[in-house]
């Protein structure tokens, strides 16, 4: 977000004079933001600009004497692909303006139109835009450089191979939904700039942030996944109220609880006052198979989570009334990317139990499984107590 002591540089292409002193009068009577313009005649001059200096964003009139039309806009985009394009047109190529922002330009503006708020907006929401989709982009080479690190190690590790094909179909799969909520976000707020209010704006930049979240989640377990093949997963504890912190994870997904219509009971049974725990792998663990437990309930039905003491463990049981799972899948439940069955008609990626698996084993735990198809499941989790 720009700041009011931001001094934003601002590259103009456009062989009309007079236009040109129009928009810089225009950037004078802005009252909140600070702006350095650079003009120039020719997109060759543009270019030669672009290869010595850093812009913020660049005003590009589509007529230009050495370049006409769509034609500049690919040359600008390959000499600058981080500075956003905000493309001037006159009344009747209102058409091709909107076909600019098509092929990569963030906003367009009709010069008779232009006032010093609509241009400033438009020089805000461009950068604006273009930091998303930056973002955006910065995102998918980190997943790209995590599908090669982990397929890398897959194919170091014989016995894991054979999973090679299903990860990067599975990754893929899962990034769809936060991508696809990504470009409908941005898309809406390229094209639709003058019609949202300043309320959808913000829920639009909300949407996006929050799908990039999602995504950077996904990243984590996959590196979670990686480090426990590794051995590089090791357990840190620390004093923790667990009781606190379970509350704290129910009360985190207490909304998709309530989407499903599904009640969770919880109940402690002990005084685990005078212990430690490993924050990080314990959130893990309750967060996968609570949230299994809820996915696969069925709606209007009840999830049970008890947690009891004994003289040197803690017990974890967590029991649904779900759609269950077979005694072949059972076998299998904890290979990652493994789905049962009678589960494809729900969305997931077959990781998170993998990850449960691989948190117990680093805390030197054992876990349960009790299930039959159309009953219910019951995942029980015991872990040696440490004590201050």
């Amino acid at each position: 977000m720009m700041t009011a002591t931001c001094l934003v540089k601002i590259l103009l292409i456009e062989d009309n004079l007079a236009e040109a002193r129009l928009l810089k009068e225009f950037l004078k009577q802005a009252q909140t933001k600070d702006f350095s313009l650079v003009h120039v005649q020719r997109l060759r001059d543009g270019i030669t600009e672009l290869s010595q200096q850093k812009y913020d964003v660049i005003l590009l009139d589509l007529t230009l004497p050495d370049s006409q039309g769509l034609s500049s806009l690919p040359l600008l985009i390959n000499h600058a692909p981080s500075t956003p394009i905000v493309v001037l047109t006159n009344i009747n190529d209102e058409e091709l303006a909107i076909e600019a922002v098509r092929q990569g330009a963030q906003d367009y503006l009709v010069k008779r139109q232009v006032n010093p708020n609509t241009l400033v907006r438009s020089v805000q929401y461009a950068i604006a835009r273009k930091q998303v989709l930056e973002q955006l982009r910065i995102v998918n080479k980190n997943l790209e450089n995590t599908v090669e690190e982990r397929t890398a190690e897959l194919e170091k590790a014989q016995e894991l191979y054979q999973f090679k094909s299903e990860f990067v179909s599975m990754l893929s799969h899962d990034i769809r939904n936060p991508l696809n909520t990504i470009l409908l976000a941005a898309g809406l707020l390229q094209n639709n700039d003058e019609k949202l209010t300043q309320e959808k704006k913000l829920n639009h930049f909300k949407m996006i942030r929050s799908a990039i979240k999602n995504m950077a989640q996904l990243l984590d377990e996959v590196s979670l996944i990686g480090k426990a093949d590794s051995g590089k997963l090791q357990s840190q504890v620390i004093p923790l109220d667990l009781e606190y912190f379970c509350n704290q994870i129910l009360e985190d997904i207490h909304l998709t609880a309530l989407e499903k219509h599904v009640t969770i009971e919880f109940s402690i049974d002990g005084d685990f006052d005078q212990t430690l725990w490993d924050e990080n792998l314990i959130r893990h663990i309750l967060e996968n198979i609570v949230g299994n437990a809820i996915k696969y309930s069925h709606p209007h039905s009840q999830v049970k989570f008890a947690l009891t003491q004994q003289e040197k463990t803690a017990t974890f049981k967590i029991q649904d009334w779900g759609i269950g799972i077979s005694e072949e899948d059972q076998q299998q439940l904890f290979l990652p990317f493994h789905r049962g069955d009678n589960a494809h008609h729900i969305a997931g990626t077959g990781m998170g139990l993998a990850i449960v698996k691989k948190c117990v084993d680093a805390l030197n735990g054992e876990i349960l499984v009790d299930s039959q198809i159309g009953v219910g499941t019951t995942l029980t989790v015991i872990l040696p107590l440490i004590r201050k």
